[in-house]
């Protein structure tokens, strides 16, 4: 059982880190553009306008794939709720490989939105 209650606090942290963060970046981007924190990527990086509207567009999709991401990490893990250390540790690996597809996917849209609405030197079109 013990096992268990990690494995679920361990496949919370993603789901928790994306809801907290995504609320952060959608209500306020990092002051400074920097390389150490935020949304990082060329185009983010162009200017202050780039660098607000990709962490409010990322802080969105986190926000809202975070809330998602949480009953449905929690469901398959009750079902293996008693099993042993394997299933569980199993299921919990599973949970975690699926939480990653939106957390690291959130950057494909994100640059389209960025490409659509900044030219390549980072004006509004």
């Amino acid at each position: 059982m013990l096992f268990w209650i990690f494995m679920l606090v361990s496949d919370l942290v993603i789901p928790l880190t994306m809801i907290g963060f995504g609320r952060l970046f959608l209500t306020q981007a990092p002051k400074n553009i920097n390389a150490t924190f935020g949304y990082r990527t060329a185009m983010s990086m162009k200017n202050k306008d780039t660098w607000e509207f990709a962490h409010k567009y990322c802080g969105k999709l986190w926000f809202r794939s975070g809330l998602i991401l949480l009953p449905l990490s929690v469901i398959p893990l009750l079902f293996v709720l008693n099993k042993d250390i394997t299933t569980v540790a199993n299921v919990g690996l599973i949970v975690a490989a699926v939480q990653l597809v939106p957390l690291i996917g959130s950057i494909f849209p994100t640059e389209a939105a960025l490409k659509k609405t900044f030219d390549q030197y980072g004006m509004r079109r």
